[in-house]
């Protein structure tokens, strides 16, 4: 058995999924309960005439009346507003993942992996007084129908057809497009330097160090306003600048080798994407076998040739402890990126920043901030918040 941290696996669940375990919890606050029972869930998929557990039923004459009673929990008198998942219901969606990556070949639990799940194995999830109603199904016939339902599954794409980019990044060049970033000042030195390692023909993989808090993200964003606006060299013109989305590429990916099959993807579709991609890797540290997320030890070897063979262009960022703890080590990656120290901005600079930032501040909260306020935000943050840096802190 796997163990798949509580939200990671709540995530790896489809849309209409998430709405059933939702449902599932209210059921449970309803009937006073302290804990969110397999059959909360059961009851919840039942509700759906058009799902696939009412198909099932349908297909094999057992009546869906029958089974709700039969799935009736006792009432409790629980005073708590804030049940909890019962273990048999958190050991069958990490079996229903199971099914859905290694059998369905789905990036997200559905209801076909759910009742697969509970099929295969009645007797560890199932009470005694519905089972015999669950054995009346036929798991292969539904089997065949879920793979039927997902013709893109042998290609190793999503769902649906959905790309592993749309899935797994973030257009920072389109959102700067559509005017949602913010300003970006007081970083021109570090953007240029950038601008300067990813124009290079090799060793053009730059990688923005500094501590949390200093701005490493905002740069990247300040690129891509940059190239948005057309204020690059030619070689960076046309560029897509995504931000790779490390929640969502780990999220359910704890079965070994599933990370592993998702980033081989976002690569592949890096390299033949019709323009240029360049990649923006947040907490570089975590992709390359470090953080403990499992399965993502391979990770570097994944990124290394794609990387040495220019078609994989990446901006990564991580702090300079974890530089020097992960990336040092492995002298092979660490020839494949170009530093860019990033330091704390002085107070006057974390002044102007603020500046630049307060319209856009005042526009969303409306409100307006006086100039001394911002003035003295940098001023005594910088004088009295020494655990941070400027300009988060401030």
């Amino acid at each position: 058995m796997i163990n798949v941290d509580l939200q990671q696996l709540v995530q790896a669940l489809d849309g209409e999924t998430k709405r059933d375990l939702e449902n599932a919890a209210e059921r449970c606050v309803v009937r006073g309960g302290s804990k969110i029972l397999v059959e909360d869930l059961l009851l919840g998929l039942l509700e759906r005439p058009d799902g696939l557990l009412s198909r099932a039923l349908q297909d094999a004459d057992v009546d869906a009346g029958e089974l709700a009673r039969a799935l009736q929990p006792r009432g409790e008198h629980n005073e708590s507003r804030n049940p909890v998942f019962a273990t048999e219901l958190v050991q069958w969606l990490q079996d229903a993942l199971l099914v859905a990556s290694l059998e369905l070949g789905q990036s997200q639990v559905e209801q076909a992996a759910l009742i697969l799940a509970l099929l295969r194995n009645p007797m560890r999830y199932a009470g005694s007084h519905y089972q015999p109603l669950l054995a009346k199904l036929n798991a292969e016939r539904l089997r065949e129908f879920a793979m039927a339902q997902q013709p893109q599954a042998a290609t190793g794409k999503p769902a649906g057809g959905e790309s592993n980019l749309s899935r797994f990044t973030h257009n920072f060049t389109q959102q700067a497009r559509d005017g949602k970033l913010d300003p970006v000042l007081c970083r021109d030195g570090a953007i240029r330097q950038m601008i300067d390692i990813l124009a290079r023909r090799r060793k053009n993989n730059p990688i923005v160090v500094g501590e949390a808090g200093v701005g490493k993200t905002a740069i990247v964003e300040g690129l891509a306003l940059r190239i948005a606006n057309g204020e690059v060299p030619a070689v960076l013109k046309g560029v897509e600048l995504l931000c790779l989305d490390l929640g969502l590429l780990q999220a359910g990916a704890s079965v070994k080798g599933e990370f592993e099959r998702r980033l081989q993807g976002v690569i592949d579709e890096v390299k033949a994407a019709p323009k240029p991609i360049i990649l923006f890797i947040d907490e570089a540290h975590t992709l390359i076998g470090a953080g403990g997320q499992a399965g993502s030890g391979d990770a570097a070897n994944l990124l290394k040739p794609a990387l040495a063979r220019g078609e994989l262009r990446t901006i990564a960022a991580t702090t300079w402890s974890e530089y020097k703890k992960y990336f040092e080590k492995d002298p092979a990656l660490a020839r494949r990126f170009q530093p860019v120290q990033l330091h704390e901005p002085t107070v006057e600079e974390a002044v102007t920043i603020l500046r630049g930032l307060a319209p856009v501040y005042e526009k969303s909260h409306g409100i307006y901030l006086r100039d001394d306020a911002v003035v003295a935000a940098a001023e005594l943050s910088a004088r009295y918040l020494a655990g941070r840096q400027l300009p988060d802190k401030a």
